[in-house]
């Protein structure tokens, strides 16, 4: 059995009049994440670990900020691309692991509404999917509160 193991990261600032996004969940905030897609930071970590599974290239390059076509483009359709591309070459996902780094707003209450819209999202059983989030402790920027971050690994299987 042929596998893959893939890495993401991404970061956005915060930016006041915009709605917050992680995971596909809209989450109740004073303020969300600046970005010229919905922002979701999660979900373009989970976009980029799935392309490095697979060599190929990170969404910024995929889905390029220059292209009005993804101005506001929910993050969701995103990876259901990204998920195509990844059937096409005939893998399937076994497991997601996700960090989420925010000092506010506290993910605890959302972890599993999140896990369940990625789940949702991915079409895969939500016991593949974990959420993790801690918070920076204070320190640098995102101890600041001026941006939210994530990781994501995901172990990809060749299918038959």
């Amino acid at each position: 059995m042929e596998t893959r193991v893939g890495i993401g990261y991404d970061l956005h600032r915060m930016a006041d009049e915009r709605k917050l996004f992680i995971g596909g969940v809209e989450i109740p905030y004073i303020r969300g994440l600046a970005g010229y897609s919905d922002a979701d930071v999660l979900l373009h970590a989970i976009c980029d670990a799935l392309l490095g599974a697979i060599a190929e290239p990170d969404i910024g390059e995929l889905f390029p900020d220059t292209d009005p076509q993804y101005q506001g483009i929910s993050s969701a359709a995103l990876l259901k691309t990204v998920l195509e591309l990844v059937r096409k070459k005939g893998y399937g996902v076994v497991n997601l692991d996700t960090v989420i780094i925010a000092e506010e707003p506290k993910m605890s209450p959302f972890k599993n509404r999140i896990r369940e819209s990625i789940s949702g999202i991915m079409n895969i059983d939500k016991e593949r999917v974990a959420v993790k989030a801690k918070t920076n402790e204070g320190v640098g920027e995102l101890g600041r509160k001026e941006g939210i971050a994530c990781f994501a690994t995901v172990l990809l299987k060749k299918e038959n």
